[in-house]
């Protein structure tokens, strides 16, 4: 985004929003990809404690990944669930006055299981329940609570390709991929009723999880031909990867951001239409670092800023690419404007920060810590010790964040446990692995992982170096 850096796509209502308040530069998702870092963000808990730990399919249900299957039989639908003893943050706002929404994808449990958005604490859903549908954002169908609601969108399955013989180089040859109904413009649509139905009637939640700009690359409107102007001509994506082609990629995926600027902007507007802007906490984060995958070019726009974002250090590792991540919050009369905060948080205060903005007190056992005084100015975040993730998908691994020390552990599914060591204060881009120089610190940190890990309660969540005998 422009207030992190970014030099070529637009987002004027992101960086505005930054202008107004707090914006974060050592902010950190709860894990590398989307289902686990969602856990850490509704639960307060990190990855070694956290229930959901990956994105699991929930492939013993039968042929999950088949698109055309899943969007005409629930049962096929969504993600491994939350268990229905979990203390959400919805649950917690529920319990204390809130009427709670989630608009966007869910990803923490299927239409027809105990982890649905529903019974997870949230009055109100509108959007993807499973992630995988999210795979093309002209689906046929959105779930409205727990109702099917019909999109006029044809079935295409993510991995169709351009037809035999079509010129990948005509627009008219991707046709088949641009639907109707764009999966944003509903959501948003629902997300400003929700705002402009609560806004009268009692304090409320809205969990906005816009799938923009998660692959395919599927966009509509001036945005495209904006970026196509401005970023020049460019050869087509073929839908490598299981994923949609698209004649331009990479205008596609600038006009998406943008197009999720847009959005933001929209829910300011109407929280000042609505006269309530003063008195709500706006919060704008992101699951995980830029994608590689679906056409995606995370080097071309410099996505995660300093850091390599390549497969191997951007989405699904737990580099600092693939997990650092931005965060702006905004709370006009609260948060001082134009403010930059440098302390190392993470997804799991999320819970406990809300807890404390609404005046009710964090379940114990939470991983997280309150960032309320330190938005509010009165005083720093209180100095956690470090910062603690696992990962068991991508090889398997583990990472440790205390002070300037990075500790970083890879291909563990095999067995691995060794760890390489980084100084993120004289190696951003952790370039250098200097365990062998600071045997000490390694030791320290290591004492730290085999303390922050307890066994997943899923097998698939299991870690091979970790669990073994145990």
């Amino acid at each position: 985004m422009g207030c992190y850096g970014q030099q070529t796509i637009e987002t004027p209502h992101l960086d505005a929003l930054a202008s107004r308040g707090m914006r974060f530069t050592q902010f950190y998702s709860g894990s590398a990809v989307c289902a686990p870092a969602r856990c850490a963000l509704l639960t307060g808990l990190h990855m070694g404690h956290a229930y959901i730990r990956g994105n699991d399919e929930w492939g013993d249900r039968g042929d999950v990944w088949n698109y055309a299957k899943g969007a005409q039989d629930p049962n096929l639908e969504g993600q491994r669930p939350l268990p229905a003893n979990t203390l959400t943050l919805g649950k917690v706002l529920q319990q204390a006055g809130y009427t709670t929404a989630c608009v966007g994808k869910w990803g923490l449990g299927a239409p027809l299981s105990e982890g649905k958005p529903n019974a997870q604490g949230f009055d109100f859903f509108f959007g993807y329940n499973c992630q995988r549908q999210a795979h093309n954002l002209y689906p046929p169908f959105q779930w409205k609570n727990e109702e099917k609601v019909a999109l006029d969108n044809a079935i295409v399955a993510p991995g169709t390709k351009l037809a035999a013989g079509a010129d990948s180089l005509l627009e008219a040859s991707y046709a088949a991929f641009q639907g109707k109904e764009y999966a944003p413009d509903v959501q948003l649509k629902e997300a400003l009723g929700f705002i402009r139905q609560q806004a009268s009637q009692g304090p409320f939640f809205l969990y906005f999880a816009s799938p923009l700009p998660h692959v395919a690359l599927q966009a509509r409107g001036p945005w495209v031909a904006h970026y196509r102007q401005k970023l020049g001509p460019e050869p087509p994506y073929l839908g490598q990867q299981g994923y949609l082609p698209n004649r331009t990629p990479m205008a596609t995926y600038a006009a998406m951001i943008s197009m999720l600027d847009e959005q933001v902007g929209a829910i300011v507007e109407a929280l000042k239409k609505s006269g309530i802007d003063k008195n709500t906490l706006l919060v704008f984060t992101s699951d995980n670092g830029p994608s590689y995958a679906g056409g995606v070019d995370p080097e071309r726009f410099r996505s995660a800023g300093p850091f390599p974002a390549e497969y191997g250090q951007g989405k699904g590792f737990l580099y600092e690419g693939g997990i650092r991540v931005p965060m702006i919050a905004a709370w006009p009369g609260k948060i001082k404007a134009a403010t930059v905060n440098d302390t190392p948080a993470a997804l799991w205060d999320v819970m406990p920060t809300f807890c404390s903005v609404a005046g009710v007190s964090a379940p114990p056992g939470l991983d997280g810590t309150s960032l309320r005084p330190a938005l509010v100015g009165k005083k720093k975040i209180p100095q956690r010790p470090y910062l603690y993730w696992e990962f068991p998908e991508y090889g398997g691994q583990q990472a440790v964040r205390k002070g300037p020390w990075k500790a970083l552990r890879l291909d563990m599914q095999k067995g691995n446990r060794t760890t390489m060591l980084f100084n993120l204060d004289e190696d951003i881009r952790e370039q250098t692995d200097v365990a062998a120089k600071y045997p000490h610190i390694v030791r320290e940190l290591e004492a730290i992982m085999d303390a922050e890990h307890r066994q997943a309660e899923i097998p698939r969540f299991r870690i091979k170096a970790l669990d073994d005998g145990r």
